[in-house]
């Protein structure tokens, strides 16, 4: 894991334009795959790779984002470790992008945040704040009342909830799209400064939304913990980010009745808020039940070890929001719904406060990356060297 010391002197080499070590060493196996292109037609990074000769900053974090770390290219390399040549472009790539995060976080001061962001620190943040909205509603005398008509507005009134979550909200979007802004103008200059179309970015959307990349260019699937093909990694990352969208609708569909139909919680199960964040909110669980299970058994030849406590405090707080949702509403007419309803709130309101720090970045990241390659394979290539 980086050091604060090592970070700042990545930051230093970012301003001036330098090469980090990392950085270094993916730009060095990049000239050894263009001398072999045995991997071209795994994924988007080695048809990148062939529009170019050298490998600066911006062209490195570009390709490290576009890389889905399914691991085909290190199993079928000639040259990978023990051979002297020492190739592993999955976790180089892994490497490098841990670093793009940090390099283009807002504010450029929380960068560092990323290397603090494990499993530890999201719980205990989650469980933090449950603790303080559990003794906010014991001070109001409402921590063990069962409220059956009021649903958990009753308990936690709907004014007080926007004016804590809406700033966080904001922040988070706020946080990652500056991030994401920069990155974007960066990689536009290494990817030929062409614009958006719309077959790019119907393509872009396709490749992000279906995990293409995580076929192993040949649809048979990835690697995870040894050489075997495998679906799973495919699969549970679709759970888990559809889950999370089915929720994030429901709450949103839910404002939408609020505020314009004026039809206040609670709602019955057959209405569309609850129908979407049931589904939702099982999806999302068994996703990162399923996530955490491989990323227990993910070889470390596959990626980066040192980000693994971030991965994995991002995956525990997702399925805690899941969880705590559904307990929620299973619990609603009893006693204990209020407290559960403190677990709940204090694992969302972690969750959205370290967004911007932690393993969400990289889907935002990775699609804007798959843009700019969409865009790019559009343009003349001025080697003429590869196809794509």
């Amino acid at each position: 894991m980086q050091t604060l010391e090592a970070l700042t002197r990545d930051a230093r080499a970012l301003a001036r334009g330098e090469l980090s070590a990392s950085e270094t060493e993916v730009a060095r196996q990049m000239q050894i795959c263009n001398g072999c292109r045995y991997c071209e037609g795994f994924c988007a990074v080695f048809p990148a790779m062939t529009r170019r000769l050298e490998f600066g900053k911006a062209d490195i974090h570009y390709m490290a984002n576009l890389c889905h770390n399914c691991g085909a290219c290190l199993h079928a390399c000639q040259y990978a470790p023990p051979h002297d040549f020492a190739i592993n472009v999955p976790k180089a790539m892994a490497q490098v992008r841990g670093q793009t995060y940090a390099d283009y976080a807002w504010p450029p001061a929380l960068g560092s945040l990323y290397q603090r962001n494990g499993m530890t620190l999201c719980v205990a943040l989650a469980l933090g704040l449950a603790l303080f909205l559990a003794l906010a509603m014991l001070r109001q005398g409402t921590l063990w009342s069962s409220p059956v008509a009021g649903g958990f507005y009753a308990v936690f009134p709907h004014n007080l909830m926007v004016s804590l979550f809406a700033p966080i909200f904001v922040f988070a979007v706020l946080a990652l799209t500056l991030g994401v802004r920069r990155f974007w103008r960066d990689v536009t200059h290494a990817t030929s400064g062409a614009n958006l179309s719309p077959p790019a970015a119907a393509e872009a959307a396709h490749a992000a939304l279906r995990l293409k990349y995580l076929d192993g260019g040949h649809g048979e699937g990835c690697h995870n913990e040894d050489d075997a093909w495998t679906h799973e990694r495919r699969r549970f990352h679709h759970l888990t980010f559809y889950g999370f969208m089915l929720c994030f609708a429901a709450t949103s569909v839910a404002t939408l009745y609020h505020y314009v139909l004026g039809w206040p919680a609670p709602y019955d199960l057959t209405t569309l808020p609850k129908l979407l964040g049931v589904i939702g909110g099982v999806s999302l669980a068994v996703g990162t039940a399923g996530l955490w299970r491989l990323n227990l058994r993910r070889h470390p030849d596959h990626g980066d070890a040192a980000q693994k406590p971030m991965d994995r405090g991002f995956i525990a707080l997702l399925f805690l929001v899941s969880v705590t949702g559904l307990l929620l509403w299973l619990l609603g007419p009893t006693a204990a719904m209020p407290l559960m309803l403190a677990v709940h709130l204090g694992s969302v309101m972690a969750l959205f406060l370290t967004l911007p720090y932690g393993k969400f970045a990289h889907g935002v990241f990775r699609t804007a990356a798959l843009l700019r390659f969409a865009i790019e394979k559009r343009q003349p290539n001025r080697l003429g060297l590869g196809g794509e």
